[in-house]
């Protein structure tokens, strides 16, 4: 059903010094970058055990507060909605990374389903700062700050995010399932606007299909793409793709970075606008509204170009100041 991510360079270890990311972020496709942290220290360590990496990891620790979800023995690892559907499946706790991997290593001994355990995008810069200058990543600017994900066996359902992103592989395996943007309609999302990850996830399984109740799954399963990451490998995902991401060990590490250039609006706020404003017209009158859609905003021809620059107002370019009065002007219209 699905295929596999396509690996730069053919497979072959990624030189993190020479690798350049423009040539990836311009093809707009996911790409497998096998090894490109291998020399950092953390993945040296796991390549030892598991325990080792725990304590490169513990002695990196600031005592910073960190997110954590805990999951019961019964959610089976997958984060997700609770029975009823108006709340989520873990409880939410701020402990320190020190505490965190005491509860995994603990898990670790644990016979049969253990609770889940899910550090998320801690920011690096507060709840372990040494990192920074021995995990180095040449190919972004300084100023993109990584984030560390931590546990045992998780599934963080399919997802996407606005941003470019960078996840790399430092303990245990992750397997990452990517389906194109364009599968939103067979992968059965969730509500925008109250989900258990920040962003809305799916309501199938892909990892455990059920096609009597999801049947359009099997088209996303189809058009879908997997990685499997070793530590040190890493995975670049464009923004909008959907991505599910399944932790495979008793321990599990990730350090990941998001990046864009600052957009003049958020594309989701106009999405949610969009919808809000014609959503529920006619369907005749929601084709109208498409072709403008097709021609001002998503057309490949340009759609101005037989209006003179200094007359093209709302349809020119926007420095800062001409984005703000835009902005206003649509905010004072709601």
């Amino acid at each position: 059903m699905s295929s596999q991510i396509e690996e730069y360079g053919n497979g072959q270890c990624v030189d993190s010094q020479a690798f350049e990311l423009a040539d990836v972020v311009a093809a707009g496709q996911p790409r497998v970058l096998r090894g490109l942290c291998r020399d950092w220290p953390l993945v040296q360590a796991a390549y030892q055990s598991h325990s080792a990496f725990a304590q490169a990891l513990a002695a990196l620790d600031s005592g910073a507060a960190v997110d954590v979800l805990h999951l019961p023995p019964e959610a089976n690892g997958v984060v997700g909605y609770n029975a009823v559907g108006d709340g989520f499946n873990y409880q939410h706790f701020k402990v320190s990374l020190t505490d965190v991997l005491t509860r995994l290593a603990a898990f670790s001994r644990s016979q049969g389903v253990v609770p889940g355990v899910a550090l998320q995008s801690a920011l690096i810069t507060e709840c372990m700062p040494a990192f920074v200058a021995n995990h180095r990543m040449p190919c972004l600017p300084a100023a993109v700050l990584p984030r560390l994900w931590v546990g045992n066996r998780v599934t963080t359902p399919a997802h996407f995010d606005v941003s470019h992103n960078i996840a790399v592989a430092v303990c245990g395996q992750r397997r990452f399932t990517l389906f194109p943007t364009g599968q939103v309609a067979n992968l059965y999302i969730g509500p925008l606007d109250f989900a258990p990850t920040g962003a809305a996830i799916t309501l199938a399984r892909p990892d455990q299909p059920d096609f009597d109740r999801h049947p359009r799954l099997r088209e996303a399963l189809d058009n879908a793409v997997v990685a499997v990451l070793e530590p040190g490998d890493a995975l670049y995902v464009p923004p909008l793709w959907w991505h599910q991401v399944e932790s495979l060990d008793v321990l599990n590490g990730l350090i990941n970075y998001w990046w864009m250039p600052p957009p003049p609006a958020s594309g989701m706020d106009a999405l949610l606008l969009a919808r809000l404003a014609l959503h529920s017209l006619p369907a005749p009158l929601r084709e109208n509204w498409r072709a403008l859609f097709e021609h001002y905003v998503f057309g490949d021809s340009d759609a101005v170009a037989h209006i003179p620059k200094q007359q093209r107002g709302v349809l020119g370019e926007q420095d800062s100041q001409g984005a703000a009065t835009l902005r206003e002007r649509i905010r004072s219209a709601l």
